[in-house]
């Protein structure tokens, strides 16, 4: 299959009209076929509003068809409540539509808040894509 990539990049308003600050504000999903799974890569931050949503709709439009994809979260700088709550929803939608989705490469204080709301025993979290990726080969759940 041949590597196919996409990317979106979401720009919130600046606050108080500083574009410095709009940058940091911007969350940016990569869409990268490699085999039979899907790599969502998400820079950024994932926060309340259209960023959360984003992620969830990019999500539910390339899963289905894709059947089996990763989120790196390596490069997420900070999640809200609203963040967590669309990973724990779209988690929840492919698990009950049978497609297998995983977490990968949380950075520390990521990991450390899924470990302090208990979602590492709900998540397919792993330390990194290709450990995820063999776990994917393998059929295995494990937690990070």
């Amino acid at each position: 299959m041949k590597p196919e990539n996409s990317a979106r990049d979401l720009h919130p308003q600046a606050a108080r009209g500083n574009a410095g600050r709009a940058k940091s504000l911007t969350l940016s999903l990569e869409v990268r076929h490699c085999g039979r799974a899907v790599v969502l890569h998400c820079q950024g931050r994932l926060i309340f509003q259209n960023e959360a949503r984003t992620l969830s709709a990019l999500v539910s439009e390339v899963l289905p068809s894709a059947r089996r994809m990763i989120i790196d979260l390596s490069a997420v700088e900070s999640i809200d409540s609203a963040g967590l709550g669309e990973l724990v929803l779209t988690h929840m939608w492919a698990e009950a539509a049978g497609l297998e989705l995983k977490f990968a490469s949380p950075r520390k204080s990521l990991r450390q808040l899924f470990e302090l709301t208990n979602l590492v025993s709900v998540f397919d979290l792993y330390s990194s894509v290709p450990e995820a990726m063999a776990a994917m080969r393998q059929g295995q759940v494990q937690s990070a």
